[in-house]
């Protein structure tokens, strides 16, 4: 057993955090205790558990960290710093949006970081199978698909790896409510990266244009989907889903629009707020899921 207190620079709010992680059941998360358990990959591609329990504040963000073998120790530690960002300065992307038209948004929203997917494959099935569904229906979908095909460890549950979707058959995802060509898509992706036809692993080395430019030729993967896994897979800071319906709308709120922003208006409407457009976009979709919560 071991067990490591990191801190991350403030403000950064972890409440916020674990309530976003809370909106997908398939994540291990005690907003009371502050906890969440988060599936990792050894060097060696063996699945282990590590527990983030903050014991700080946004103000003071601490964090204690532990998990059962000492080899999986900086293993670990580097995940799950990359995972939850905690070498970003929020300070420094405040700062820059204090002085924008979405200052009220982030004084909000202050030290609200964007977290990352677990894994870069998650992240893009997670992407494939969200595609231009509701979320509750989404979340319903992605459940399914990992809890029959995935695997768990310590009540933890680990996607299925590419190999073990690239054997399934589509009738497989059909039966789970899948259409036909979202099985397709997850399936057929899925080979690709078990053939290494598609190296998501060294994609953290590629430019976002390069990226892009790989995976709009895999069938059933447009913009819309490689901006979210650059932006939730990668974390790349300056991605803006301008198609993206979610960020629309939440642009028609905040701006109090009479219907939803054309891509010249949302272009107009986001100039000021490069080099960190992938914040604007995460600050402006917590708006509407807060609104959405409190609906309920």
């Amino acid at each position: 057993m071991w067990n490591v207190t990191i801190k991350a620079a403030p403000p950064y709010d972890f409440d916020r955090v674990l309530e976003r992680l809370s909106l997908d059941p398939l994540n291990k998360v005690d907003v009371h205790k502050r906890t969440v358990l988060v599936p990792l990959y050894s060097e060696k591609e063996e699945p282990f558990v590590a527990a983030v329990k903050a014991i700080g504040s946004k103000e003071n963000p601490v964090f204690e960290i532990s998990g059962e073998q000492d080899e999986q120790k900086e293993r670990a530690i580097h995940e799950l710093t990359r995972i939850f960002q905690w070498k970003n300065s929020l300070k420094t992307i405040q700062d820059h949006f204090l002085q924008t038209n979405l200052a009220p948004l982030f004084q909000e929203h202050e030290g609200t970081p964007l977290v990352l997917d677990f894994h870069p494959y998650a992240c893009l099935m997670k992407c494939i199978i969200h595609q231009q569904l509701n979320l509750s229906f989404a979340y319903q979908l992605t459940t399914a698909f990992v809890q029959t095909f995935g695997f768990q460890v310590d009540n933890v549950w680990f996607y299925p790896k590419p190999e073990t979707v690239a054997k399934l058959n589509y009738e497989n995802l059909r039966a789970l409510k899948f259409s036909m060509r979202k099985a397709e898509y997850v399936i057929d992706t899925s080979r690709l990266i078990a053939e290494g036809a598609l190296p998501i692993q060294a994609f953290h080395e590629w430019s976002d244009d390069d990226i892009m430019k790989k995976l709009v030729q895999v069938r059933g993967i447009g913009p819309w989907t490689v901006q979210n896994f650059l932006l939730f897979g990668l974390g790349r800071p300056n991605l803006f889903p301008a198609a993206d319906i979610g960020l629309q709308n939440a642009i028609k709120h905040y701006f109090q629009l009479e219907k939803k922003p054309t891509k010249e208006e949302m272009e107009n409407y986001s100039r000021e707020w490069a080099p960190y457009l992938s914040y604007a976009a995460f600050y402006l979709w917590r708006s509407i899921e807060k609104r959405r919560g409190e609906a309920k």
